[in-house]
């Protein structure tokens, strides 16, 4: 009975202990580090594999520059697979703007900061939100 007792209680604490970790959430904290200016607004944009490349992420912040700088934060996140794109929108017209030949007319980036060769895809940019998190992009 004692045996019954003590295994009863070991399950019902890795439940209880597993309960709150999938509770627990993170902050992201992103920096671009360098702006060309301080025209506009730089648009930040906290993605899944849903939203990746779509207009609506799943959180988005516009922010100013400020001292060479653009930084945002993203709270209450739990833990998965997350990406970051980024827009300096000089114009303030709240898109990224595209050339004629289809090349962006604005800087823009994205978490991992990978070297392109065609339109970004989520696996470039993911990265695993196990704890806060701070990521540094480059345009």
């Amino acid at each position: 009975m004692k045996t019954l007792a003590i295994i009863i209680a070991f399950t019902l604490t890795s439940f209880i202990s597993h309960a709150q970790d999938s509770l627990q959430t993170h902050t992201v904290s992103v920096t671009v580090e360098n702006p060309l200016n301080a025209k506009g607004h730089v648009l930040i944009g906290l993605h899944t594999t849903d939203t990746f490349m779509k207009t609506e992420a799943l959180q988005n912040r516009k922010v100013k520059v400020t001292d060479g700088k653009a930084m945002a934060t993203f709270n209450n996140l739990k833990p998965g697979n997350y990406a970051v794109m980024v827009v300096h929108d000089e114009n303030d017209n709240s898109r990224m703007d595209f050339e004629a030949n289809g090349m962006p007319k604005e800087s823009y980036g994205m978490s991992n900061n990978p070297i392109l060769m065609g339109p970004p895809n989520f696996n470039d940019a993911k990265f695993e939100l196990k704890a806060d998190t701070e990521i540094s992009i480059r345009f």
